[in-house]
């Protein structure tokens, strides 16, 4: 083939990927089960994420301060079993082991937070400052940069200081966005030279749990109010400190400021009718939404006011009990974000419900006016809530991209959970959720998503909240009762391990290499049985990305464009 001729077909062969890639992703196919095969772009990020409660232990060693997570675990009933974070991983005392865990699973990155009370015990910088938890996050950060993995961090993954939440009653006190400033502005000056992306908020959505309903520390039951509330203080703590960091801090630091947020995606149960449609991105704007519109365009989905507000007026209220931003509050906060953490782990079919409006009965979750459903036939092999329902990943991410702007993202959670003990470490389930969740990112990216990076959720087993023990998302086993607290490979390492040595899936034989040694997974179906009596409406789209018709038609033209320059050459 001459020159010219080879130059023109690139040039054809260039607009056909073009013309892929621009085509707006289709929500109304339903093509499932297929699996797409490719590698993530050159430079994409792998990784594994845990949290300082969930792992360091060391509750009340060399000064650290109590946060509200060692309070409300100590409390009778409050936690499955009683059990609490005293001592979790250890990872307190492990900073040398679990790094060379993570070297060994060839991360590029690694996600912790900064336990607030560690470094700052009261909450209060002008109090004290302990120079010995100063020292072990410095260790961390050091020891990942030594072996060539990102540090991450999270400034605050849910343990506030219990001294702020006595004094001020913690997130529903907008004094909290001053305390949090001087914390973050701490964390910047003392580790900034080195870590270079920053998460604010790791899933700030569990104010419901802490504020709303009380499952969670501080364990407060403010129905109707006390979620909205602590939302909208934090929300102006993250703007602050993006402020914070972007007028002192990055011309000579160079980073980076994000959110993590958390959302399930939600799907009509009968996407004709339009009630369900409107109910299942209600769904999505009161989690995902309630935080990152304002963070994007500057005040709540607009949905989300209407529907509080409308409550609070039949409800006798004055005024709404969402709270409201000021224009400058508006501009301020607008436009925080320089990445989008996404944490997502599970589906749900959502459906319009009516729910009464009395003062009785308000609550975030009768703000919704939704039901949420799910397919018995969706695998469940731990937490209840969670259920593998991979095509609502590419869903979500897709959400993102069209609401706002196509952010750059990273996911910054995604795994699953067992409940039963896997003495063989035989975590199949997770090889094959982790398969087809990652398979999903693939094809959301190839859609146009500006994904950069994947964070495994957990690298070890860890304390789950008000679970305990008794839920495990790690990578890693993690013997408990032993007081050396061992780590254990499950064989999900060696899956996820061989995903990020192809970074994806460039062939058929990559994917099935770990199934071939591994015993096979219980026969199941993500797709619904063709009967009208389960639920008929609801679709599962998930789509590989196939040469549309349009595209073959194009490669064909290159094709014959290519034999009549050959003739004319």
């Amino acid at each position: 083939m001459q020159p010219s001729c080879a130059v023109s077909v690139c040039h054809v062969l260039m607009l056909v990927l073009c013309l892929s890639a621009a085509e707006d992703f289709d929500w109304t196919k339903d093509e499932h089960g297929s699996f797409y095969y490719g590698t993530f772009p050159a430079g994409f990020s792998w990784g594994a994420g845990g949290s300082a409660y969930q792992t360091e232990g060391a509750w009340d060693k060399d000064g650290k301060g109590l946060s509200i997570w060692d309070v409300f675990s100590h409390k009778k009933g409050k936690i499955q079993q009683n059990e609490t974070g005293d001592s979790s991983c250890e990872g307190y005392y492990k900073v040398k082991d679990d790094v060379s865990l993570m070297k060994e699973l060839m991360l590029n990155h690694y996600i912790f937070s900064i336990s607030w009370p560690r470094i700052i015990p009261t909450g209060i910088k002008s109090d004290h400052i302990n120079e010995r938890g100063i020292q072990y996050y410095d260790q961390l950060i050091n020891q990942l940069l030594e072996n060539k993995i990102t540090p991450i961090v999270t400034l605050y993954h849910w343990d506030l200081p219990q001294f702020l939440q006595e004094k001020y009653g913690g997130w529903q006190n907008i004094s909290m966005v001053n305390h949090f400033n001087e914390f973050a502005n701490l964390c910047f000056e003392r580790f900034g030279n080195r870590v270079k992306h920053w998460i604010t908020f790791s899933n700030p959505w569990v104010t419901v749990e802490g504020y709303e309903t009380g499952e969670h520390a501080p364990g407060l039951k403010l129905r109707g109010t006390g979620a909205y509330r602590a939302a909208h203080h934090i929300i102006k703590a993250h703007a602050k400190v993006w402020h914070t960091y972007d007028t002192q801090w990055r011309g000579k630091q160079r980073g980076l400021v994000g959110i993590s947020l958390s959302g399930d995606w939600g799907e009509p149960v009968d996407i004709s009718n339009q009630r369900d449609i409107e109910a299942s991105e209600r769904y999505v704007q009161f989690s995902l939404g309630w935080f990152a519109t304002p963070i994007f365009h500057g005040d709540y989905p607009q949905v989300m006011k209407d529907f509080v507000g409308r409550k609070s007026a039949q409800q006798g209220l004055g005024t709404s009990r969402l709270p409201s931003f000021s224009p400058q509050e508006k501009s301020y906060i607008k436009g925080t974000c320089d990445f989008l953490g996404i944490g997502h782990f599970t589906t749900r079919y959502i459906t319009h419900k009516n729910n009464p409006s009395g003062r009785s009965s308000s609550s975030f979750f009768t703000d919704r006016d939704v039901a949420e459903l799910v397919d018995p036939r969706w695998p469940d092999p731990g937490s209840e809530w969670l259920y593998s329902v991979p095509w609502g990943f590419r869903r979500l991410l897709n959400f993102v991209k069209t609401q706002y702007g196509n952010p750059t993202i990273y996911v910054t959670e995604n795994g699953v959970s067992e409940k039963m003990l896997c003495t063989e470490l035989c975590d199949d389930w997770r090889i094959q959720y982790f398969k087809d969740y990652i398979n999903e990112m693939l094809k959301a990216i190839k859609d146009g998503v500006n994904v950069k990076g994947y964070t495994a959720w957990s690298l070890l087993d860890k304390f789950e909240w008000d679970e305990g023990y008794s839920e495990r998302f790690g990578l890693y086993y993690v013997d408990f009762r032993n007081k050396n607290k061992p780590r254990y490979p499950k064989a999900s390492v060696q899956f996820y391990k061989q995903v990020i040595s192809s970074n994806g899936f460039p062939n058929q034989r990559e994917v099935t290499f770990q199934s071939t040694k591994l015993k096979p997974l219980k026969k199941q179906s993500n797709s619904l049985p063709r009967t009208k009596k389960l639920l008929c409406h609801m679709e599962m789209v998930t789509e590989i990305v196939v040469p549309t018709v349009c595209t073959l038609s194009i490669l064909l033209c290159a094709v014959f464009l290519m034999f009549l320059l050959r003739r004319r050459n």
